[in-house]
């Protein structure tokens, strides 16, 4: 939506009203405004604007520039007075006055000195209504002076001594800034003990032979013509007692020498200011500046108090190093003693400085222009202040109102004019002079008196516009005299607008305090006195105001993350929003990381710096809004450092850290790693852990290792990098603390035993000569231990041993230093031999055609010669019992773990010979086999006949040809063959059982009726039962003839009128049970409805009218009578995976050229595509009922 093109628009910000008013509302403050129009046609007394300073100091190489400027109606003219005196400048060539100003050009540039325009200038401004009058302009130019010649002698004192080297610089105008530097123009330093005071003089509390040099230079910067004096150098030397000593003697040839108390330590004394107490006066808003030097050896320190009072702590300040107690914006309340003091090791001292703090003179309130209509009253209030009191006199038009013309509306009252009834010829410009020793303030304030009809100021249809909730200001700037009454009236016959509702301030502003939509529309602005009256129309507009309405979230994001802050804005559709991101209330990163699109800023490859807050600012012309969230950028901590070792014993250290910096994620712990420099250079091993608040940790030390330590600091984002290693700290050898791990006695031979261990590392050795004394002796005998000493091995390996006998062993660690405590005793046994016996007594029952169970009995544990590991059953299979020809199979091992003595054979094959063997198990091996035991498994039930297929269909017989089941599992005994039909609408006809002998292959069925699909279900069979059964379907031939005869009956008129009709009266009917239906109503179908959502697919059986239902291929058992098909014409699971909409709702076949059907069904869930041409047609009525036949 556009808005209307206004000639002005006002914009009201949230939160600031543009108050860009007159504010007539106090006769005793009001100044006419500045309105162009309204001053083309108002009379108005002059007004200073602009004059230069009361002292003003001039480059004298320039011109002399002295400024006065003024303003009133009608314009003002101007004259200047001289040391008190009227000055001409006409009369001198080289003054001109700026036209329509009466700024004053004095041009010294091309004659004339600036000395002879010094003085004290004054200037007036003149109209018909009155004069005012500038300040007493004190002009004089700036100085520069040179150094005067002198000769300075070298200063030579001895070491310790303090010094004061003198600036004294010219007097010039301004002062001028003094430094002290060196040939080189190099500042020269200054510290506590050598400094420069406020006089420019060079303190030295002691000297240091560094002290001398030859050009000690002190220097004076005129700021005002940019000048530099220096003067002469002053070389400074200092000397030893020794050195001065030498130069007595040869210079007085005397016997009294210097000391050398001569640079003995002495108390401080001041140097500057001098005595006990000194007195300060400073004018109120200067600066403060009190100093202290002293001198002493060692250099003195300076402290500050203030007696009577604290010193202010804002204002405050320590110069040149706390030599220099300066307070700013120095007030009365500053006045007081203070109190300086010096210190060093042999004593201190004080001095005391009164401070009076006066004042010029100061505004409490300035005198303000008035202007009145004739007949009001009004006052002019000169209110000054300051210390001594100032004296208030009053000027008229430049001149003392004592010796002014009388005028009967005027009264003057101490530093209060009092105007009453005034008229025209009040018209005047008053000065106020308040002045006392240390200078003078004046105001120029005029007495305006106007007869005005009112004025609106205000542009006519200002469109003003607010958002909403918000208060609206509404301008109405008005001028009148007398003071005009201000009404606002809302639309074109509205009231005047009551305060209980709007504000109405007195400067003619309509404030509506909460601005609604109903707000909207024109306001007009009334103003009137005796004079006339005046009215404006503003126009107000409500926006809605914008919204944050989804808000950036907190962030946390680890270091080279990217993280994205999300600011979606809701705003007046009239208004266009500018979103902009700050971050920390700044503007982003030049960085091309930060990406901005609509709704979101990217931060992408985040890094430390990248924290803080980021702020989204919605910004409209009208309103502005905003929402922050603080990213903190996360990482694993920064490595420790500074590690430091105390407390060194032999088996402990303390080790001190700093930690590193926790990267916005508090440390949680510390890991602490060692290295062993002497054993295992260059691996890192825990230590320990401790607390994240821990910086110490004491560590537990062995023997004879040389540490290092790292340590790495651990957060909620991982550890740390490591930290730099500390020292190494080598602890002292001591003997083992523990023995060898793991220790095994095992034979690898009959006649052996073999003494394994895990040996000790270097760190657990404790000293070096690392050694194992391995013991060992049989367990059942009465021999002692035998014993034998080892290093550098792991494994000892005793020779002619019995066979498997259990031996005691014990392996204990030694070093130089001594042997580890008494080791444990652990049992082993010397090398296994292969079993003697064969396990006796096998037999075999077997279970079922693929189970059976073997037992055997177990074997006398002296013949197994080693650690009993199990029986190991090997079978295999030799014959079939079918075929009666041996082949001899792959052997099957299966192992039965401890002392059982029986076990199960699965997985046998049905129908056969099997042949196995028992074997007992060791460490070493197996044993003899058992004698070998036969058994047959009993016949099983046969798999699947191989194949199915229908051939040479005719109109009513079918021909079935098959392959033999591939795995029999017996004697097959016959073959089992069940059909049914299958109508067009997929329902089941009745199923017919045929038996079949064993040794066909092929069988041709007859009698069958013709066009009629047919499903068959094949097994085959042993003594054990019927095997897995194969499904097909088949199709008899189509009869030609018949075929068209049901195509012309299908066409006979009589047909299609009974079909028509059939489907006339189902549609009735459904109709009829929908409206019983709806009515609650039963209705005789109404239960198969609830158990059928389709009842129309359920084909009715020829011999009790019920449903029928037809299986599958895979379902292998008879059809149930009365069993139901679901709506959505699939089988139920457990009665069929197949789907009879696999069927359609014809047959889909494929004929010779003679019309004989030649398509194959299979089993499977999706029909087999038939080949060449397709029929999509749905069978006739006829074919429909024919199948039922």
């Amino acid at each position: 939506m556009q808005l209307k093109k206004m000639p002005r628009r006002k914009r009201l910000s949230a939160g600031r009203a543009p108050l860009i008013l007159f504010l007539c509302q106090m006769i005793s403050a009001l100044d006419v405004p500045l309105d162009p129009k309204l001053l083309e046609d108002l009379v108005q007394p002059p007004t200073i604007t602009q004059q230069s300073p009361k002292d003003y100091i001039i480059d004298p190489r320039e011109n002399i520039v002295i400024q006065c400027e003024a303003k009133g109606k009608p314009p003002p003219s101007f004259s200047w007075t001289r040391n008190g005196t009227h000055f001409d400048i006409d009369k001198d060539p080289l003054v001109t006055m700026k036209p329509g100003s009466g700024t004053l050009t004095i041009n010294i540039m091309s004659e004339g000195k600036a000395e002879t325009y010094e003085g004290v200038y004054q200037c007036t401004a003149r109209n018909e209504r009155g004069a005012a009058i500038s300040n007493n302009i004190v002009v004089r130019p700036s100085r520069s002076p040179l150094w005067t010649k002198e000769k300075l002698e070298p200063i030579i004192l001895r070491n310790g001594q303090s010094l004061i080297l003198p600036c004294r610089p010219p007097l010039g105008l301004p002062p001028p800034i003094i430094f002290w530097m060196d040939n080189s123009f190099q500042r020269l330093p200054q510290s506590e003990r050598v400094s420069q005071g406020l006089n420019g003089d060079l303190y030295f509390s002691n000297v240091l032979p560094e002290d001398t040099r030859e050009d000690y230079i002190c220097y004076a910067r005129f700021n005002h013509t940019q000048t530099i004096q220096q003067k002469q150098p002053i070389s400074v030397k200092v000397i030893s007692v020794d050195e001065l000593n030498d130069t007595v003697a040869a210079n007085l040839n005397d016997t009294e020498f210097y000391s050398a108390k001569s640079n003995r330590e002495r108390p401080p004394t001041f140097l500057t200011p001098e005595g006990n107490a000194s007195h300060k006066e400073e004018l109120r808003g200067n600066v403060l500046s009190l100093e202290c030097i002293a001198e002493g050896l060692p250099t003195p320190i300076i402290y500050w108090i203030k007696e009577d009072g604290t010193l202010p702590i804002n204002r405050t300040f320590y110069r040149n190093f706390k030599k220099t107690l300066q307070i700013i914006q120095v007030s009365e309340a500053d006045s007081g003693n203070y109190q300086c003091i010096a210190k060093n090791p042999l004593g201190a001292i004080h001095h005391t400085i009164s401070v009076t703090v006066k004042a010029a003179p100061y505004w409490i309130m300035a005198p303000q222009n008035l202007v009145l209509s004739p007949g009001e009253d009004g006052r002019l209030t000169c209110g000054a202040n300051g210390s001594p009191k100032p004296r208030i006199s009053w000027l008229l038009n430049g001149v003392p109102v004592e010796i002014a013309p009388d005028d009967p509306s005027r009264k003057i009252d101490g530093d209060t004019i009092i105007f009453s009834n005034v008229q025209e010829r009040s018209s005047a410009v008053y000065q106020c002079n308040a002045s006392n020793e240390y200078g003078y303030l004046l105001a120029n304030a005029f007495v305006n008196v106007l007869a005005e009809p009112p004025r609106i100021l205000t542009s006519a249809n200002t469109l003003y516009q607010v958002i909403a909730d918000r208060p609206a200001l509404l301008d109405c700037a008005f001028f009148g005299s007398p003071l005009p009454t201000i009404e606002w009236f809302k639309g074109a016959k509205g009231s005047a607008l009551r305060e209980d509702i709007y504000v109405l301030h007195e400067n003619g502003t309509l404030e509506i305090p909460v601005a609604q939509k109903d707000s909207t529309g024109t306001y007009t602005c009334v103003a009137r006195n005796k004079l006339g009256m005046a009215k404006n129309e503003v126009h107000l507009e409500i926006k809605d105001a914008t919204r944050i309405i989804k808000q950036p979230e907190y962030a946390v994001m680890q270091r080279g993350g990217t993280v994205s802050f999300e600011c979606k804005v809701k705003h007046d559709h009239t208004l266009i929003p500018t979103i902009t991101w700050l971050k920390d209330n700044g503007e982003l990163p030049n960085d091309g990381r930060f990406t901005v699109d609509k709704d979101h800023l990217v931060v992408a490859d985040v890094r430390d710096d990248d924290g803080g807050t980021y702020t989204c600012v919605a910004n409209t012309t009208l309103d502005n809004v905003s929402a922050s969230a603080v990213l903190s950028v996360v990482d694993v901590p920064n490595p420790p450092f500074d590690l430091e070792l105390t407390d060194q014993l032999d088996k402990s250290v303390q080790l001190s850290w700093t930690p590193g910096s926790d990267n916005n994620s508090p440390i949680t712990k510390f890991i602490i790693e060692y290295e062993d420099a002497m054993h295992e250079a260059g691996l890192w091993h825990l230590q320990t852990e401790v607390s994240g608040m821990q910086t110490t940790a004491q560590l537990k030390l062995s023997p004879y290792v040389n540490y290092s330590f790292r340590v790495m600091a651990v957060n909620s984002l991982g550890r740390s990098l490591p930290s730099e290693a500390s020292e190494q700290y080598l602890t002292k050898a001591a003997e083992p603390d523990t023995n060898p791990t793991a220790v095994e006695g095992l034979g690898s031979e009959p006649d052996n035993l073999v003494i394994t261990w895990k040996p000790l590392n270097g760190f657990e050795s404790n000293g070096p000569g690392l050694q194992y004394k391995v013991s060992w002796r049989q367990k059942d005998g009465d021999d002692e231990w035998t014993s034998v000493v080892v290093a550098n091995v792991s494994k000892y390996i005793v020779s002619g041993t019995p066979t498997f006998v259990p031996y005691l062993i014990k392996v204990q660690a030694l070093n130089d230093v001594g042997f580890a405590p008494e080791p444990a005793v652990v049992m082993g046994h010397s090398g296994e031999d292969l079993p003697m016996v064969a396990p006796g007594n096998v037999h075999v029952n077997v279970v079922n055609s693929t189970l059976a169970e073997v037992h055997w009995d177990p074997v006398p544990l002296k013949s197994i010669r080693g650690h009993l590991q199990g029986y190991r059953i090997y079978y295999w299979k030799a014959q079939s019992s079918s075929k009666r020809n041996r082949r001899h199979l792959e052997k099957k091992i299966l192992t039965f773990q401890g002392s059982k003595t029986h076990g199960m054979l699965p997985g046998l094959e049905p129908f056969s010979h099997y042949t196995l063997n028992v074997r007992v198990v060791n460490g070493k091996g197996e044993g003899p086999a058992s004698p070998d035991r036969v058994f047959n498994t009993p016949e099983g039930v046969p798999s699947a006949p191989s194949s199915l297929k229908i051939v040479n269909p005719t109109l009513d017989s079918l021909t079935l040809e098959w392959d033999p089941p591939s795995r029999p599992n017996g004697i097959l005994t016959e073959y089992t063959l069940k059909y049914q039909p299958i109508n067009s609408t997929h329902e089941l006809g009745p199923l017919v059982d045929l038996k079949i002998p064993a040794n066909k292959t092929r069988w041709t069925l007859k009698n069958l009726n013709f066009s009629t699909r047919y499903k068959f279900y094949f097994y085959a069979q042993t003594a054990a039962g019927s095997g897995s059964q194969i499904t097909e379907e088949a199709v008899t031939a189509v009869d030609e003839a018949m075929a068209s005869r049901q195509v012309d009956i299908a066409t006979q008129g009589w047909f299609i009128g009974l079909m028509c009709a059939v489907a006339l009266l189902i549609l009735i009917l459904l109709i009829v049970c929908f409206i019983r239906r709806n009515k609650g109503g039963k209705y005789p179908v109404k239960e198969k409805e609830d158990a059928h959502a389709d009842p129309e697919i359920q084909p009715m059986k020829e011999d009790d009218g019920t449903f029928g239902e037809y299986s599958d291929a895979e379902d292998h058992k008879p059809l149930k009578k009365g069993s139901r098909t679901p709506s959505d014409r699939t089988v139920k699971k457990e009665d069929s995976d197949d789907s009879l909409v696999d069927y359609g709702e014809g047959v889909n076949g494929q004929f010779n050229e003679d019309g004989s059907f030649i398509g194959q069904y299979s089993g499977k869930k999706e029909k087999e595509p038939a080949e060449g041409n397709e029929s999509s047609e749905a069978p006739s009525p006829v074919n429909a009922m024919n199948s039922f036949v």
